[in-house]
């Protein structure tokens, strides 16, 4: 990944909890809520950490496909992918990325592949790396001690 000449080879965001079932996220210097609906004790302040994950893999490829369009010379008028999860416990079980475009299917279809294969997000989704969790010190022990006990010991939604 390259930013401004310079070569990053990790990226991180920060969720710092507000609450309930609310988060706000900074990332690349943007603020963005996480919540879960009503019908699940959030209030719906914003999509739930799951539709983040489609909309990372939805532009993620969409992004990819126009990359590999222009490579070829080919334009993909009106693009939309929609990414879609089957929800299987606590996790997605499948995923489907569907393509939309008035380009015709003869053109697309050669895209699809290259495409899939510079996408980072479906590229990570796919190998499934291993997920480490560190402690930190909290910037502020005082506060992070109050945060702890105000969220008591209940369980996020599905």
């Amino acid at each position: 990944m390259q930013t401004d000449g310079v070569h990053l080879d990790s990226a991180s965001v920060v969720a710092v909890w507000e609450g309930g079932w609310r988060c706000r996220v900074s990332a690349a210097g943007f603020d963005l809520i996480v919540d879960e609906p009503p019908e699940a004790g959030g209030t719906g302040a914003g999509p739930m950490p799951t539709e983040y994950l489609l909309a990372a893999m939805a532009s993620c490829y969409a992004l990819a496909l126009s990359w590999a369009a222009g490579k070829r010379g080919v334009t993909l008028p009106d693009l939309a992918v929609t990414a879609t999860g089957v929800y299987d416990g606590p996790r997605f079980g499948a995923l489907q990325l569907r393509v939309a475009t008035s380009a015709p299917a003869e053109v697309v279809g050669p895209l699809i592949q290259p495409a899939l294969r510079v996408c980072y997000v479906s590229n990570t989704i796919a190998s499934s790396p291993p997920v480490e969790v560190v402690i930190a010190e909290a910037p502020d022990a005082a506060g992070a001690a109050d945060a702890a006990s105000a969220a008591g010991d209940q369980a996020p939604p599905a």
